[in-house]
């Protein structure tokens, strides 16, 4: 396959990350709810893997009532996370080989992500991705999450390829949706921790399935 150019996702798709959402629960849990278990809906844990982080504290907190505040849950996962970027995060399995190849064929990329600003950078210096991403789009700058297609057209407008042209790597449903619909090329990525799967094969034009990695394309 050619690519022109690539947006990339960050947790799920480059990183392996998706089960901090788990241990974020588990510890909502243990304060909030006196050890019993915290998950959200199926609808609202889609939700919150694709929007903002403020925004997805403010739906926990309002959906469920637990916390004093949004802005209370937001420093506490923020807290977690600052930890987890810095410590613990790993590339996934044919990612650095994979962007090396791209990189070298001199093909522009972005990352497009619903994490926060801070936290992106925290995992890019982490897993040595700065070479590859000279440019960050967030959500939580947009205020929008990857349900709306604004985030995927501001990264195509810096890349400069025609839409047609350019290449989005994802894990979510919704966010391979979003890009889509709006004419972009898909490229699925499984990922334990994401619903949907099925759905994902149906629409997007290459998928990397469980136990397979980027070096496939």
């Amino acid at each position: 396959m050619e690519i022109k150019s690539a947006i990339f996702d960050m947790d799920g798709t480059l990183v392996d990350s998706l089960m901090v959402w788990d241990v974020l629960w588990q510890k909502f849990g243990d304060k909030y709810l006196g050890g019993r278990p915290f998950a959200p809906t199926p609808e609202d844990d889609k939700a919150i893997r694709t929007l903002p982080l403020k925004n997805a504290m403010e739906l926990v907190h309002t959906n469920y009532n637990i916390g004093k505040s949004g802005q209370e849950l937001l420093d506490e996962t923020n807290e977690m996370m600052v930890d987890f970027y810095s410590n613990t995060v790993q590339l996934k399995s044919g990612v650095k080989e994979f962007l090396e190849n791209l990189y070298n064929k001199g093909v522009k990329m972005c990352i497009a992500s619903a994490t926060a600003p801070n936290l992106v950078k925290i995992a890019m210096d982490h897993c040595e991705l700065n070479k590859y991403f000279p440019k960050v789009f967030s959500c939580g700058d947009l205020g929008l999450g990857k349900d709306k297609p604004d985030i995927y057209l501001l990264a195509q407008q810096y890349l400069g390829t025609e839409i047609s042209e350019t290449w989005v790597f994802e894990d979510s449903f919704v966010a391979i949706k979003t890009a889509h619909d709006i004419g972009m090329n898909t490229v699925g990525i499984y990922d334990k921790f994401n619903p949907y799967q099925e759905e994902i094969k149906k629409i997007a034009n290459h998928y990397i399935a469980d136990g397979e990695t980027l070096l496939k394309l």
